[in-house]
């Protein structure tokens, strides 16, 4: 679809609808998540690698229940994970020498090799993404998309009657 096809498209559904932020951030949403599975893909890789990749680089070796804790991934789903990444030897799954009922998980050096190729994508997707908007745009979209999820996460401040 051409930027011309698209600002005609546009221009056919009600303004009330062009202005509604709940749908112009479900379409930005849907925009950036075929951007990101699309650059991933091409990597044989997936955003659950990436989240768990990352955490363990940033925060080191960790148990499955903490990676979930830090990647929001439901511990059930992230056995999967870590199973498809222990089969790249990207990481390693050792039982903790405190409690020999769990596992901890460790990046690889193939792993950290592996998360910046996923992070070289990702930026590509990103650039992509933003790529109308200024630097500054670009910031300021992060800073008030931060706020509103922070405000709406789970034990986030709650919205009292006269808040709209």
């Amino acid at each position: 679809m051409t930027t011309e096809e698209a600002d005609r498209g546009a221009s056919t559904l009600p303004a009330r609808l062009r202005e509604l932020p709940s749908r112009l951030l479900a379409q930005a949403s849907a925009h950036a998540t075929r951007l990101v599975t699309e650059g991933l893909s091409g990597a044989d890789a997936h955003k659950w690698h990436y989240a768990t990749l990352v955490a363990l680089d940033e925060f080191g070796p960790a148990s499955q229940a903490a990676l979930s804790g830090r990647t929001g991934i439901h511990r059930s789903d992230l056995v999967a994970v870590i199973n498809e990444l222990a089969a790249r030897e990207l990481v390693e799954r050792t039982p903790d020498p405190a409690d020999r009922r769990r596992n901890v998980i460790t990046l690889t050096t193939a792993g950290r090799r592996r998360t910046r190729k996923l992070e070289q994508l990702l930026a590509a997707a990103q650039e992509e993404l933003l790529s109308p908007l200024s630097p500054q745009e670009r910031e300021q979209l992060v800073g008030l998309l931060g706020r509103l999820v922070a405000h709406h996460a789970p034990g986030g401040p709650t919205m009292e009657a006269d808040d709209r």
